[in-house]
């Protein structure tokens, strides 16, 4: 996934801007790592001993409770001892804790409940002995569960039926289950579920497609994954195959839409068969949630949870969904061992998400969306390289006493990309292709830290090739390498032309209707507005084309952040609304700081946000309360 702008003589100017590294005498011959800050595989998020002695599988009991808002559960842990260990310990947070059991009889142990830490939460340390088999904690959660959002009837698309689901990444699992809160550590699991009984259940496990008349439902997850893809909702669903092995959950309002904006999922899975190898996990279904959704996907395996913006009418934003089936190779399949590892997990998610649409979608349009999202990591670098920790823009982290959520940036999703995209150029796209599906064929249901990836990419890759690459640059070198690959857009210059016509005309003289170009096209035009757009065309930008409110989630945030910039108020009543009724981060902590940079801003912001915030999810309400210092 590679970016430009105008021209490859503009794309060198810009990124020579925003923080190239540059490349020293004698770095070009470098193909193996010399990482002076390697650490050992230890989970500095994690205060579980798997090490010593962990969870191989997991059951659930869970009874969801609408009315108090709470789940009751029983997590259930199969343990292997691999030391003789006395002592188990898992990761909580926000839980409270009611008995721990030993073994089938249910013989009560001693557990003590360690220091809270306001990221991590608290060890559980639960007393064993190398004979036990069974641990059982008895549990439920509270309402300072943030992996959990319950919303209540108005909040939803039907009006009728309250709703719940969860988001456990990075390390909010632990909020509503008691669990060794690793990537580092894969388990199987299986759950017993009870729901009210006009709502349906579905986990990211072997799934009902139909309510029951009990309310109770049994899921299963046979390939063993990492603690953060657990996930569940509950709601008013309906099924929708859109495919033999592929299907829609959504309410019944969204369910036609969602169904047809997604109908293309069944080609996206041969596609990625085809590059990568077979898909692993028999189903993949795809969850429409409700708007307050914090991120645009979530990749739990065979079941993807999906926030609403992406349904534009036009299948325009559906390469969210390639992404997150993407994952079900690179990430779920194949898992970064901690979280300082990221970019393995989505570095590569972005590359194989680019090369599916280009299969399906062509190389031009592949083009653009690969350009776009150039676009926003040259903006991130550029903000990252001013902030606190410059060194975020490396690909390998040190988010030690950190939030793992801040590694969440473009670096790790499209700088990851741009690496593995510079390295096909380099071995060949054949070559490159069969390395790629070797390392998943070897390493799949497995962890892998960066160090084990550069010692695997040299020895099968570059040494065996004779390729030169500098790793080092990439991956422990801040900013975008000057050996990045170079993507030009024809039609991205054609844009270019129309914004010249701007400049000197109106938005009449474009001559053009909103659907003449693709919301690519249209990004790249209003990411690109003269910075001293004055409000008189920035209003017949809007009379003309009505960004503020086409339905497009992408074009309406970009609208409204150079809005802000540009000093046009049109927009702001539409803005309001938008910002209370969608919770994806994507789009709300671009125009919450673009409002945070001024006095009158920042009371506009907290006025709308006041308003919003119930709808938000914790991950979301965590981000904006400290870009706008918000006391509760």
């Amino acid at each position: 996934m590679i970016k430009l702008i105008l021209s490859l003589a503009v794309l060198i100017s810009v990124m020579t801007a925003c923080n190239t590294s540059p490349q020293k005498e004698g770095q070009t011959k470098k193909n193996t790592s010399q990482n002076p800050n390697d650490k050992n595989k230890k989970d500095m998020h994690s205060y579980s001993n798997v090490d010593e002695v962990h969870t191989k599988h997991l059951h659930l009991n869970l009874n969801i409770d609408f009315d108090q808002k709470l789940v009751h559960g029983i997590a259930v842990h199969q343990i292997e001892n691999l030391s003789e260990a006395d002592e188990m310990i898992f990761d909580i947070k926000d839980l409270e804790i009611e008995k721990v059991t030993l073994g089938e009889d249910d013989q009560e142990t001693e557990f003590e409940i360690g220091e809270a830490d306001k990221l991590m939460g608290s060890p559980l340390k639960v007393k064993i002995t190398p004979e036990t088999k069974v641990v059982k904690i008895h549990y439920k959660t509270t309402e300072h569960t943030e992996a959990l959002q319950f919303l209540n009837a108005q909040q939803t698309a039907g009006k009728k039926h309250p709703y719940l689901f969860s988001q456990g990444e990075a390390i909010l699992t632990r909020t509503w289950i008691p669990c060794q809160d690793t990537p580092g550590n894969r388990i199987t699991y299986s759950a017993d579920v009870k729901v009210p009984s006009d709502l349906l259940a579905v986990m990211s496990a072997d799934n009902p497609q139909k309510k029951n008349n009990t309310g109770e439902y049994h899921f299963e997850m046979k390939n063993p994954i990492p603690s953060y893809l657990i996930a569940i909702a509950v709601g008013d669903l309906e099924f929708h195959a859109v495919g033999p092995r592929s299907g829609v959950y959504a309410e019944p309002s969204m369910i036609k839409a969602a169904a047809y904006e997604l109908s293309d999922m069944e080609k996206m899975i041969e596609s990625a068969e085809s590059l990568y190898g077979p898909y692993q996990w028999g189903r993949y279904d795809v969850i429409v949630l409700p708007p307050s959704f914090p991120f645009g996907g979530m990749e739990n395996p065979k079941l993807t949870f999906a926030t609403p913006t992406i349904l534009a009418g036009d299948k325009s934003l559906v390469s969210l969904i390639a992404h997150e089936l993407a994952h079900s190779w690179s990430g779920n399949l194949v898992t970064n061992a901690t979280w300082e590892d990221f970019w393995l997990n989505e570095g590569f998610t972005v590359y194989f998400e680019n090369r599916i649409m280009e299969q399906i979608y062509g190389k031009e349009y592949a083009d653009m969306l690969a350009l776009i999202e150039y676009q926003e990591l040259q903006h991130e670098v550029e903000e990252i390289s001013e902030g606190k920790h410059p060194e975020d823009t490396h690909l390998k982290l040190d988010l030690e006493g950190r939030n793992p959520d801040d590694g969440m940036t473009s670096i790790a999703y499209v700088k990851g990309a741009f690496f593995l995209k510079s390295l096909e150029e380099a071995a060949g796209r054949e070559s490159f292709d069969k390395f790629l599906k070797q390392y998943f064929t070897e390493h799949q249901f497995q962890t892998v830290t960066t160090e084990d990836f550069v010692k695997y990419l040299d020895q099968n890759l570059l040494s065996k090739n004779n390729i030169e690459f500098n790793i080092d640059e990439w991956i422990y070198g801040p900013g975008i390498p000057e050996s990045s690959v170079k993507i030009v857009s024809n039609r991205f210059q054609l844009v270019d032309e129309k914004i010249e016509v701007l400049k000197s005309g109106s938005a009449k003289d474009l001559g053009l209707k909103r659907n003449d170009w693709s919301t690519q096209e249209w990004l790249h035009f209003l990411r690109h507005l003269p910075a001293d757009l004055d409000v008189a065309k920035m209003k017949e930008l809007d009379d003309v084309y009505n960004f503020k409110s086409c339905g497009n989630s992408e074009l309406m945030a970009e609208w409204y952040v150079q809005s802000i910039r540009k000093g046009y108020k049109g927009s702001e009543a539409d803005m309001e609304k938008f910002l209370i009724n969608v919770g994806r981060r994507k789009f709300l902590m671009p125009i919450y700081r673009e409002l945070a940079k001024s006095e009158e801003g920042v009371a506009l912001a907290k006025e709308i946000y006041n308003k919003a915030r119930p709808n938000y999810h914790a991950i979301s309400t965590n981000s904006i309360d400290e870009l706008l210092a918000y006391e509760i």
